[in-house]
This record gives structure tokens, sequence and C-alpha cells, in this order.
């Protein structure tokens, strides 16, 4: 639908008459759905007929509908309804709204486009339940996509080809660039110490954040021998004997945890499946090998996960610290109040502390629940000051920067190669945003082309000199060519940015920047694995890293592969081997330059 041979992306001029085909082509479904309609009904009636012919025109009716339904499906969540009109009045910018009529107009459009955004949500996620959480949950949803997509005119094909174009450009500055140096201090023996110790740390607990999501993780990781394992557990009953709450199939999660954490029945203290908006599942276990009461806090896994991860706006973090600026995630603030609430008014740690009073408290988690788990550790940290906190792939976009600097005292974040969970937050979506569209702006090939280019470079590799960009080196931070005829590709002025129906000049952005949880591991690939990262010959190096190298999301086919908790628990193991066989080599040194 969105695949056009003449033209390029921004030259839509061979393709003016497209739009009045697509209608064209749109009026048809109408008389095949008709013919549809009386292929099932003639197959309904039993119509006696050679089979071969039978089951020939089956197929061809379900087919049919198959193609019906997704293109209806396709139509109510991608065609905007509002034209574009949002993009003119985004770019002229707040010098566009002195007159009052001006500002209600503009108003009145980005209302439109969130209520427009929020149906959308609503029909993808239709099997949710409709509580108050819920509710604003696709609130803020919709005001983020509204905001994000509001200043540009793409469609899902031209994201698609500029994040493609985007991985070669960033393969080609990396082999054309001189590796770096970086004038720093060589790391002495205790900084070594302490990353190997805290390696070793984060290698233990990552099996209690793995654990925290239950059975399907397991079966994923054991495909062949997972059932088998815990088969006898799904089918026997604890519930009375252990405090599970909320969820399904219990007592499979209740086998899967503890053979991935290997601990005893009588070790684990809490365990709770209970999935809601702002409500993740964790367990709380006595951790006798480190002396620790471990609370591991799951990662995203479910629709209502995800609509946890995308309230994106800032609220004041409710703790006691002495940190002025408490800005952090909404949605993950809300998740982690409400397992604080839980462990705290509930009794649950006053009830491990009872049977462990020496142990210290370890927060884990991985992804959403990383993020959760730091917040977490913050929020308990006036009540438990030895808490230790383990985020796994957390979000960039977690909290301000006064909280990531106090945090570094007590937190620990992991994050392997190009993982795009820790790099992503609304304001570095923004930069890609402005990269995707500086790129494609400057690309003179039609889009078919880039996209079969693409996918063979994605799969095969190849030579990224061969791009089919022309950047002329010099300009990169205007563009002028238009989209669609007459919209610029990129407004000067993003509502995302400092946009506000109360008074666009001077209020606080409403996505400020966020940063990471506290001091950052960053284990790197040497040498090449493989495209997608399934051979299992790669070996990676473990370093400190700043905050800062994060700060741009990077494009490759293991941007999403190196966040899977299988694949970081892979990489650990193989880190903390290799460390504990390479005791008497010479201390490392600091990694060169990032040259995202």
């Amino acid at each position: 639908m969105f695949f056009c041979i003449s033209g390029t992306i921004c030259n839509p001029g061979p393709r003016k008459s497209m739009s009045k085909l697509l209608y064209i082509r749109l009026a048809l479904f109408f008389p095949e759905m008709v013919w549809a309609s009386l292929g099932a009904a003639w197959v309904a009636d039993g119509v006696q007929c050679d089979r071969t012919v039978v089951n020939g025109i089956i197929a061809t009716v379900v087919v049919s509908w198959i193609i019906i339904a997704a293109t209806v499906v396709s139509i109510v969540i991608v065609f905007d309804p509002l034209g574009g009109k949002m993009a003119p009045y985004s770019s002229a910018g707040p010098s566009h709204l002195d007159s009052h009529d001006s500002s209600q107009l503009l108003n009145g459009l980005k209302t439109a486009a969130t209520s427009v955004w929020e149906t959308r949500i609503k029909l993808l996620c239709c099997c949710i339940g409709k509580d108050d959480h819920t509710r604003v949950a696709f609130s803020s949803t919709a005001e983020l996509f509204s905001t994000y997509f509001s200043d540009t005119d793409l469609v899902p094909s031209d994201i698609a080809a500029g994040l493609t174009l985007l991985h070669q450009q960033q393969d080609n500055i990396r082999n054309s660039q001189e590796p770096a140096e970086v004038v720093s201090h060589t790391p002495g023996s205790s900084q070594e110490a302490d990353l190997d110790a805290e390696l070793e740390n984060c290698h233990h607990y990552m099996q209690f954040a793995a654990a925290a999501y239950g059975w399907p993780l397991y079966i994923y990781r054991n495909p062949l021998t997972g059932l088998c394992k815990i088969g006898g557990d799904c089918c026997r009953s604890r519930t009375t004997d252990y405090d599970l709450v909320g969820g399904d199939q219990l007592n499979c999660h209740f086998g899967s945890i503890l053979q991935t954490t290997g601990l005893q029945y009588r070790d684990f203290i809490h365990i709770s499946f209970h999935d809601k908006v702002y409500e993740l599942p964790f367990l709380v276990a006595l951790d006798h090998r480190k002396e620790s009461v471990v609370v591991a806090v799951r990662g995203t896994m479910s629709m209502q996960d995800i609509l946890t991860d995308l309230s994106a706006e800032s609220e004041v973090l409710d703790v006691e610290c002495e940190v002025q600026d408490r800005l952090a995630h909404k949605g993950i603030s809300q998740a982690a109040r409400y397992v604080y609430r839980r462990l705290i008014h509930d009794g649950i740690l006053s009830q491990a502390f009872s049977v462990a009073p020496e142990y210290r408290l370890v927060i884990v988690g991985h992804s959403l629940g990383g993020g959760a788990a730091a917040l977490l550790a913050t929020m308990l940290r006036a009540a438990y000051p030895q808490v230790r906190c383990y985020a796994f792939a957390p979000p960039r976009g977690l909290w301000s920067k006064a909280l990531h600097e106090y945090s570094q005292s007590f937190i620990v974040s992991l994050v392997l190669g190009k993982d795009v969970i820790p790099r992503l937050s609304v304001t570095n979506l923004e930069d890609l945003k402005r990269r995707i569209l500086r790129v494609i702006a400057h690309c003179s090939k039609p889009k078919y082309k880039i996209l079969l280019h693409g996918l063979w470079y994605e799969l095969f590799g190849g030579n990224p000199n061969n791009f089919p960009t022309e950047l002329d080196g010099g300009d990169h931070e205007i563009l002028t060519q238009p989209l669609l005829g007459e919209q610029s590709l990129l407004t000067r002025w993003s509502p995302a940015y400092s946009f506000s129906s109360d008074s666009p000049l001077d209020s606080s952005p409403k996505y400020p920047p966020l940063y990471p949880p506290g001091r950052i591991i960053h284990l790197q690939e040497e040498g090449t694995s493989g495209r997608f990262g399934c051979c299992p010959a790669a070996q990676y190096s473990a370093k400190w890293s700043h905050e800062a190298e994060f700060s741009k999301i990077l494009i490759g086919p293991k941007m999403l592969t190196d966040h899977m908790p299988d694949i970081l628990m892979w990489a650990l193991d193989s880190v903390v081997s290799d460390r504990a066989a390479c005791v008497s080599c010479p201390a490392q040194g600091v990694s060169s330059v990032d040259v995202a």
C-alpha cells in the first residue's frame, strides 16, 4: 500500500495520482466482501462437488477474509483522519500562536490527534480491562504518540527506509573513522577488582531477574527439557502452603523459578504474578549464598506492561532524599510505588527480615523491571540504608540527572552491546526522528530500492559505502526538501520539547531529558558473531561506562536481540568465565571511542 515505485520519499510528484488509485482500490473491497460472503455461504450449504475443488474454494474464501480483515485493521490503525493538518501549525512554532483563533485551532487539532491515537490504542488493547489506571495509561500513551508524530508526515515504510539508511551510514562512519585515543587514566587494580566483583554479583543476581519472568522464559531458554523439568510442579497444588498471588499457571511459574534460581521452596517469602497497568509481578526470596533478601521485579511481558512503559511523562518521585530535582518516568514510578506498598504495608519485608535479620536487601530486575527496581531501591533506602540494586538493561529515560548521580553509590546497571532499551528515552527518540528525516531528505533513490538494498545488507552484510544517500557533508542541520509536495520533512519547532497548551513559551517541558540509574557496566562484543548474534563464538569485554555513551540510539540487527534476557545471561557467563580464567592478565585499557 505504501510502496510506490515512482519518485523518491522527498519527491512525491510522480506519485501524485496514487492517493486516488488507493481510494479506488479501497472501493473495490466492497464487491470483494460480497464475493467472499457468497463463497462462505456456498461452502456452508455443503454443495456436493469434487473435494479438491471444495478445498480450493474454502482456501480462497479464508484468504480473502484474512486480506479484508488485515486491510480494515491497517486502515483503522494507520489512516490519519486529520490528513497531516498538525504539521503546518507545529512548524510555525510559538510565534504563530499570537492570535487567539490560531491558538484555539492548534489546541483543537492537538486534542483531535490525541483522540485519534487513543482510539487506536484502545482497539489494539481491547482485551485489557478498563479500570482507572488503564484509562490513565491510554491517555498518557496517546498524548505521547500524538506529540511525537505531530510535526512529521511519514508513513511506516518511510521510517523503515530511514532506519535502513541510518544503519548503513552509521557503519560507514565507524569504518572510515580512525580509532581515537582517549586521554584517560588506566583503570587501577582497585577499579578492576571492583568491576570483577560487580560482574560476579550481576552474574549471580541475573538468575533472579530472569526467574521473575516465570515459565515462559524458562521454556524459551530450555525448549527441549524445560517442560519435562517443571511439568510435575504444574500439576501440583501448593497455593495453600505458599503465598502465590494472582495470575494463571502459578505452580508452573513456581517450578520454573525453583529451576532457575536453584533455591528451595522454603527460601521464598512471597511470589506474586498479579499483572495490571502500573502493577508488576515480583518475588521475594532468601539468598543464603549471598546472605541477602532478594526482591526481583519482572520486566515487560504483557500489554499492561507496555502501557506502563509508554506512560512516559515525568512526575516528581515521592522519596526521602536530599535531591531537589526528583523527576522520574511516571509509569515506572507508579509501578515501583505499587511494589513498595506491597512490601511495606503488607509486611512482606518485615517477614523476610524476621527470618534472616542479618541479611542485606538486594533489588534486581530486567528491562522495565530494572527501572522499577532502581526506583524501588531509592524509595527503600531511607529504611534500609545498605540496600543494593542491580538493574539489567534498564531504560535510559528513567529519572533526572540529579537522581542518576545520587544513585551511583548503591545501583549498578548492566548493558549489553547495542541494546536499544538502555538508550531509549523521549529525547533520544526525538533525536532519532530528526536523524531519520535528515538522511531520507538527502536520499535520491526510490523507496523500494532502499528497502531491498537494506534487507540484503541486514541479512548478508556488504559495503556500507554503497548505501543510497547523497550527503553533501555540509549543512545537515536544516532540511529544505519537501515531503508530500508542500510540507517540510522536519519542522524547526517540536512540541515534544517546548509546547504546552497553557503557556508554550514559559512552561517547563513535558518530557524533560531523563537518565539511566547508577553506575553502568557495558558488555561489548569483540569481533563478529553473525548478523543477529546467533553464533555462539562471540566474545565480550566489560568496562565501566559513562551515561553519555548511551545518549544516542544505535541502529543494527542486534539492537533488539541484545536486550533479550537469555542473550544477556549468556554474555554474562562468557565475560565472568573469561575474566576468571585471565586473573593473571594485565589490566585492560579503556575502550577508545564511541563512534555512534
